[in-house]
């Protein structure tokens, strides 16, 4: 078993590093709320007074962290500079693929980029994807402790790459929960029933993962968002950064994505009408409203 330091304990912050404690690894963790501290020493955690106290001894150290800017401060602000040479560092932040590798070059330790997939109910049930970017030799050492927090593992390149698979699946998950939201309301117009839609296209050429798993309306699937009013899973907010990255990543490669730049725009007005802390599905009240 490893011993963990994990900084950034908030909603997919904190059920990764209880896993990890339920796994059996040592975890030492900090965030500044005390709340999320002491849900980490509940579940069996030990508690640090500040993000390089986390670091002491670790062989690996986690970051959970809200964007590029705090990546910055926490590693290259004493964080990398706290752990022993052969720590391996793991940041599972979403962030930009720019600053993903200017803290990977800035640090001597093997460091990987790591953000995940699968919202709050992955990290709380340990079913999390994890896109990374790094070396070979750091994955292969990093794996257990990944497995101890997610179901699938993908290696995707070299420093960054994590964070590019990450921009590109979340600009296409924004794409198909719009297309499916626009489907839902269109059935609703001609007087067919949610259930009979989703009976259809759930089997047929139409189906994704925004149908069968997070779908927009209650009744299909019981665990959806749309069965609890709304509430994330995956805030609205965090959809709208993660488009924010895409759009800027795709600015700066030439990329076309004009349904990546409209997603942008629809989850900008989603979240200036109050929907930033709700999850994102719940555009489909916005769109429903429109029409």
């Amino acid at each position: 078993m490893a011993r963990i330091g994990f900084v950034g304990l908030g909603n997919m912050g904190l059920p990764m590093a209880v896993n990890l404690c339920r796994a059996g690894h040592e975890v030492v963790g900090f965030d500044l709320s005390a709340d999320a501290m002491a849900g980490l020493e509940a579940a069996g955690g030990r508690l640090a007074a500040n993000a390089p106290g986390v670091a002491a001894g670790a062989d690996m150290v986690i970051t959970m962290l809200p964007a590029s800017r705090h990546v910055r401060e926490v590693w290259l602000g004493g964080l990398a500079a706290a752990a022993r040479e052969d720590a391996i560092f793991i940041d599972c932040s979403t962030i930009d693929v720019a600053a993903a590798r200017e803290v990977a070059a800035a640090v001597s330790q093997p460091m990987l980029d790591a953000p995940v997939s699968g919202g709050v109910m992955g990290a709380a049930n340990a079913t999390l994807t994890f896109m990374v970017g790094g070396e070979d030799a750091a994955v292969e050492a990093a794996r257990p402790v990944l497995e101890a927090m997610g179901r699938t593992i993908v290696h995707c390149g070299t420093a960054g790459a994590g964070q590019a698979a990450k921009a590109c699946n979340n600009m296409l998950l924004a794409i198909s929960m719009i297309g499916t939201c626009e489907a839902f309301l269109l059935a609703e117009n001609l007087g067919l029933s949610h259930q009979a839609l989703f009976d259809v296209a759930s089997k047929s050429s139409g189906q994704c993962w925004a149908m069968t798993s997070y779908c927009p309306v209650p009744g299909p699937v019981p665990a959806s968002p749309a069965n609890r009013d709304y509430k994330p899973g995956f805030a609205g907010a965090l959809m709208l950064k993660d488009l924010g990255l895409a759009q800027a990543a795709a600015a700066s490669t030439g990329a076309s994505t004009p349904l990546g730049a409209r997603a942008l725009e629809l989850y900008e007005a989603f979240c200036a009408e109050g929907g930033a802390g709700a999850d994102f599905s719940g555009i489909i009240q916005m769109l429903r409203g429109q029409g």
